[in-house]
């Protein structure tokens, strides 16, 4: 080929780029063809394909699910106090939490038959057969724990299952975080470190919460300090979770997530700061409210972020463009 039809970057004169073109008119920059790429996607279309899940759905089966775990283990630690009113609200609410969110599972799911059908495997590997599984196990025991109490029969049995449940509880309560975490949604996958334990202290202030609105504060330190605790565990894991994703945080802190993160933290730090204080049954009642309807806002808050980074390409591609810079520098030298 004459030098009189190529052109100073080596592509053919008047060709269009293609397999034939250099890599110089490929890589971008002055004098090229391809222009440097943005973080866009195919005509501005998102990357991920938008979850398919109604946001009262999940966001409603992750808080209810939260509160039956923690309602739990707040049981089994009332039976072994001999406080009887407390293990009594605390079971019976289980078991309804329990209840609505296996209902919103299923109605999401939208075929009744998908939920049992998860049963016929055991995948370790897998946050969703695992899940299926513990929610197997638990909402049974929970169910039990909560009849034998009322009606006071087969005591042994309902020892036992109240054990059981208690087991199981904080697996209910922060099993969902490793589910959306195993997703591509970059938000949750990134947060994969942090999110168990912000469920964790948000079920913590949601069954306080719960026994805070039934039952009166002044006989039941121990849920005034598991309010503290939880709101303190809740609030710290989510700093430290929207710290350490950087840019990926800024779903947090635009649009309705931003909102409702606002108004969670608002709830919950007011509710669990002023927990161990509180002695009245009026004061009670508007500190467990304020703890239910905190902890419910940080799931729908969680929920809302991931919806909001799934539609933005920038979310999806910046972070890979990351990782790959960093894999390459951590290459060694080529040999000389």
């Amino acid at each position: 080929m004459s030098e009189s039809v190529v052109t100073r970057e080596g592509s053919p004169r008047g060709q269009r780029p293609g397999r034939e073109a250099s890599p110089a008119a490929l890589r971008g920059g002055k004098g090229s063809v391809v222009p440097d790429a943005e973080f866009t996607s195919y005509y501005g279309r998102p990357i991920l394909k938008e979850a398919p899940w109604a946001a009262s759905d999940i966001a409603g089966y992750l808080f209810l699910g939260g509160l039956a775990g923690a309602s739990s283990v707040i049981a089994a630690g009332a039976d072994a106090a001999g406080r009887r009113s407390l293990a009594t609200v605390s079971k019976v609410g289980a078991l309804g939490a329990i209840g609505m969110s296996t209902v919103l599972l299923i109605h999401d799911l939208g075929v009744p038959s998908r939920f049992p059908n998860m049963l016929r495997v055991f995948k370790p590997t897998s946050p969703m057969s695992m899940g299926s599984w513990i929610l197997a196990v638990y909402g049974p025991s929970a169910g039990v724990a909560a009849a034998t109490h009322v009606t006071r029969l087969f005591p042994r049995l309902g020892a036992t299952s109240t054990a059981l449940a208690a087991l199981t509880g904080p697996a209910v309560a922060t099993y969902t975080a490793v589910l959306l975490a195993d997703t591509a949604v970059p938000v949750w996958h990134e947060a994969y470190r942090e999110l168990p334990f912000v469920f964790a202290g948000s079920s913590a202030c949601a069954a306080a919460g719960l026994a805070l609105t039934v039952l009166s504060p002044s006989r039941h330190a121990s849920v005034r300090v598991t309010a503290f605790l939880g709101g303190l565990l809740e609030l710290t894991a989510a700093r430290r979770m929207r710290r350490g994703l950087g840019f990926l945080a800024d779903p947090y802190r635009q649009g309705r997530a931003a909102l409702l993160t606002r108004a969670a933290e608002t709830l919950t730090a007011a509710a669990s700061l002023t927990a161990p204080f509180v002695r009245t049954r009026r004061a009670g009642l508007l500190c467990g409210s304020a703890l239910l309807l905190g902890s419910a806002l940080t799931r729908l808050s969680v929920f809302e972020a991931g919806r909001a980074s799934a539609a933005d390409p920038q979310y999806t591609v910046i972070p890979q463009r990351l990782r790959k810079q960093q894999q390459t520098k951590a290459l060694p030298p080529p040999a000389t």
